[in-house]
């Protein structure tokens, strides 16, 4: 008697086939890949480039403060006070609480910001997923102004950024704030990758949160829990991409349809744009040169 076919073999074919399916970019996904991989180029030059760094300013302290609200919400979660949250122009910033377990709050800033990066990647493949990620970021911002309302720096740039995001909600049925959702998200998990290397692999910072938790972890030295952190950045980083492939099919035609109907801007039915792919492109290509010159 000849054995059975395997049945293994072909569901794992079939799992395969069904993952690769739905991972496969639409044409407006991939237009969305083209602009983050122009970010990520455009970021990568501003970044080291003296005097241009100048322009990404603005967003590394917005990635800061990403990461100092992620310690702030850990301790929340962990029950712990908080007192303050500061930023300074040096790119630094501190959260001041008592309380809490060290074991999370210390970790939640760098991969907290990492998460909401990730997030936001997610949520920029689709316009009314960027106005939802809008309204949560608002709410948390809120939040923020709350425990800085001693740090002025804090406040001037949330209402800033708040500013623009209101903005963009505005223009081209909110299309803008797509792309801007996608550039602050990128943004957040480049900083925060770089960060990680800088602050814990590179050199070692004795202030850290990475040598901090390493001397009451007491087993391994900040350069370790550093590789650790960058892994898990990584991963969320690329959990952001494939989550925004996933669940975000939509047309551009789609799209436009949809934020027509969900907290639409005033007056967008008669005054919307006709967007095509290569608009898309060009609206994101101006986004990235145009805001960061602000």
């Amino acid at each position: 008697m000849s054995p059975a076919p395997a049945a293994y073999p072909a569901h794992n074919a079939l799992w395969i086939r069904d993952v690769s399916t739905t991972l496969e970019p639409s044409p407006t996904q991939k237009i969305t890949l083209i602009v983050a991989g122009v970010y990520i180029l455009v970021i990568g030059i501003l970044w080291h480039v003296p005097v241009l760094n100048k322009i990404i300013y603005p967003f590394k302290l917005l990635t800061v403060g990403f990461h100092e609200m992620s310690h702030a919400l850990m301790g929340v979660l962990t029950c712990a006070t908080i007192h303050s949250i500061e930023l300074d122009p040096d790119e630094g910033g501190a959260t001041s609480m008592s309380g809490g377990i060290p074991w999370l709050t210390l970790p939640a800033g760098y991969l907290g910001s990492s998460f909401i990066g990730a997030c936001l990647i997610a949520c920029g493949f689709d316009t009314n997923a960027s106005k939802v990620a809008s309204l949560v970021v608002g709410v948390f911002w809120i939040f923020t102004l709350w425990w800085a309302r001693r740090n002025l720096l804090t406040w001037g740039l949330i209402l800033a950024m708040a500013g623009l995001i209101v903005l963009f909600w505005l223009v081209a049925d909110s299309v803008v704030l797509r792309f801007f959702v996608l550039f602050i998200g990128v943004m957040s998990c480049l900083y925060c990758i770089w960060d990680i290397i800088d602050d814990t692999i590179a050199r070692k910072v004795n202030s850290s949160d990475a040598s901090a938790f390493a001397r009451i972890c007491g087993c391994c030295p900040s350069q370790v829990w550093g590789v650790i952190w960058l892994i898990v950045a990584f991963v969320f980083f690329i959990a952001g991409i494939l989550v925004g492939l996933a669940a975000f099919k939509e047309s551009t035609a789609q799209q436009k349809s949809d934020a027509s109907h969900f907290l639409p801007a005033p007056g967008s039915s008669s005054a919307a744009l006709d967007v095509s792919p290569n608009v898309f492109l060009m609206t994101s290509v101006a986004l990235v040169l145009g805001v960061l010159g602000l």
